[in-house]
């Protein structure tokens, strides 16, 4: 628990708020059952119905006492606990956001989300826990045993009999309870992990009719979270019955024993009382306990999968001198670059070279699993290179800040992303103070503007999270809008206009060849329409470089190349 005294320390002055409100409580319930012996020993046995007035009234007063107490407790506990999510779910965003790609491929989306929802609101509840009980418990079980030996020592004894039967029951459970609570988040995070493919995947479930296999996976793995659940609620289930038969068997052998006592004249009836409330304030501090260490586990488990996030640090980091500009403007060269995936047998990319200019077209073609995507997402430092150098602007883009170096980038995913908003929102994601010109600019060039102006609020339609009211040619035209807007130094389009119809994609490349003319464009494409007049053509094949040239000389020269084009057009078209 050490690990959350850093989110726990901006809260110190509300902890001495809750140990001064504990301190209150326990002074006022403890005197209590004090009281009440005065008030049957000497009050009631003398009839001194000024004495019970008086002593009931300070009776009363430490009720309201201690109540104010347990208030304020509640209100300093509840700012506490809310006050650390609030920071570690912040953090846990923050740090995220500084991963690559290769931390979010070892932790994956549904245990990230788990980490900063469930795992923070179990750290929550346990800080809740722990400023409310644990900080009580221990003192009032202390307190309670030493009036109880003040009022008598005989009577005493029994309680001493009882807590070593009490303290093995706790071990008990709580040696069993322990693995068990470790094993939930883990079960619990198979269950986010194939309830979010179910939700994201649902169209591709229900068209190959396999929603009876979606429910199985479901149900196999949110019925071993019940069955964990079950063993941890079953081990906790003995817990409160076993405390409450010790409980009341120590209260008949205080009663007897007290009674024998009070037969002989060494006890008052008034201190058997005291003695009995003070038996139950113990055993219900040591329930609090004993609770406290059925959450322990799982509280501990939920910590260090937290600070496993916030400790690791990326594998893309900047350097203490980096650099945020280079000596040229808007040239990508690649030195023998060769590239693998974390665990991967083969390399994606094996020694890689060309260099793509400003004002020129850059196409790169090839088949599926060729390394088309890998090598671009190498620009932008979503991975680092295993061997050789990305040049941006003649530097290294190791030696760039990221910011900086993202900053030159206008970058089309494979997989058009758009966010929950407005049409005009998601454009503004390249540029944030664009405006409505630049907008409206960067959706023509785009051939959006056509299908926006048909709709109703025009630019201020709203887009549905992940963009599914809207088609697939649509969702791709306002991913690149989103980049034109950017003016970047650099444009990447991965594979972005496989949606597109030939005329339209003909009328966007037109209009991107007069808004790109100054910047440097790489342009990954399966239609060898697309690249046809492109600079240059960078064909891949199996990871490495089959063949650069025109569209012409790759025809003459490069046979991968050629059986792409014989692949989509006739020999009587080529040849025209």
């Amino acid at each position: 628990m050490k690990k959350l005294l850093g989110p726990i320390k901006p809260f110190a002055p509300l902890f001495i708020l809750v140990i001064v409100a504990v301190i209150g409580n326990v002074y006022a319930t403890l005197s209590l059952p004090n009281l009440l012996s005065q008030v049957i020993d000497v009050g009631i046995a003398n009839q001194d119905n000024a004495y019970v007035l008086s002593t009931g009234l300070k009776m009363l007063a430490l009720s309201v006492f201690a109540g104010a107490c347990t208030m304020l407790n509640g209100f300093a506990s509840s700012r506490i606990s809310a006050g650390v999510g609030k920071n570690l779910r912040s953090q846990v965003f923050r740090k995220a956001e500084t991963f690559s790609l290769t931390e979010f491929d070892h932790f994956g989306t549904s245990s990230l989300i788990t980490r900063t929802t469930n795992d923070i609101t179990q750290v929550q509840n346990f800080i809740m826990i722990l400023t409310r009980m644990f900080f009580t418990a221990p003192i009032m079980a202390l307190g309670g045993i030493f009036m109880a030996y003040s009022k008598s020592p005989q009577l005493s004894k029994v309680i001493f009999i009882a807590i070593p039967f009490l303290v093995i029951l706790v071990i008990s459970i709580a040696r069993y309870a322990m693995p068990i609570s470790q094993k939930m988040q883990e079960k619990l995070d198979r269950v986010n992990m194939v309830l979010r493919e179910k939700l994201t995947g649902v169209r591709v479930i229900r068209a190959f009719n396999t929603e009876k296999y979606e429910e199985k996976r479901f149900t196999k793995a949110n019925q071993d979270l019940t069955d964990t659940a079950i063993k941890m609620n079953r081990a906790m289930s003995y817990l409160m019955p076993t405390q409450m038969l010790i409980l009341n068997i120590v209260t008949v052998l205080i009663v007897w024993t007290g009674a024998v006592q009070v037969s002989y004249g060494n006890i008052m009836v008034g201190d058997i009382m005291a003695v009995v409330q003070y038996v139950m304030q113990i055993m219900m501090s040591l329930t609090m306990v004993s609770l406290m260490f059925i959450m322990v586990p799982r509280a501990l488990t939920s910590v260090n999968r937290i600070f496993e996030v916030l400790e690791t640090q990326p594998v893309i980091s900047d350097k203490p001198d980096c650099v945020q500009e280079g000596k040229e403007r808007g040239s990508i060269e690649f030195r023998d670059v060769s590239f693998s995936y974390p665990n991967a047998d083969t390399p994606a990319l094996s020694h890689i070279s060309f260099c793509a200019k400003k004002g020129e077209v850059t196409a790169i073609i090839g088949g599926t699993g060729s390394g088309k995507s890998t090598l671009v997402h190498l620009i932008p430092r979503f991975y680092d290179v295993t061997h050789g150098q990305v040049l941006v602007d003649g530097v290294d883009v190791r030696d760039y800040q990221q910011k900086a170096l993202r900053a030159k980038i206008g970058f089309v995913p494979q997989k058009s992303n758009l966010f929950f908003g407005t049409i005009a929102e998601n454009i503004r994601y390249g540029k944030e103070n664009a405006t409505e010109e630049e907008v409206e600019k960067a959706a023509r060039i785009a051939q959006a503007l056509d299908f926006i102006s048909e709709k109703e609020e025009k630019f201020d339609s709203p887009i549905a999270q992940g963009g599914t009211n809207v088609s697939g040619g649509q969702k791709q035209r306002l991913s690149i809008a989103r980049a034109i807007v950017r003016k970047p130094e650099i444009y990447i389009f991965d594979d972005s206009f496989s949606a597109l119809d030939f005329k339209t994609d003909y009328a966007l490349r037109k209009a991107l060849r007069e808004e790109t003319g100054d910047a440097t464009v790489l342009l990954i494409a399966q239609r060898v329409s697309t690249i046809v007049d492109a600079d240059q053509i960078i064909v891949l094949n199996g990871g490495e470089v089959a063949g650069i040239g025109t569209h012409k000389e790759l025809l003459e020269n490069c046979d991968v190349y050629r059986e792409i084009v014989y692949s989509q057009f006739s020999a009587e078209e080529v040849s025209r």
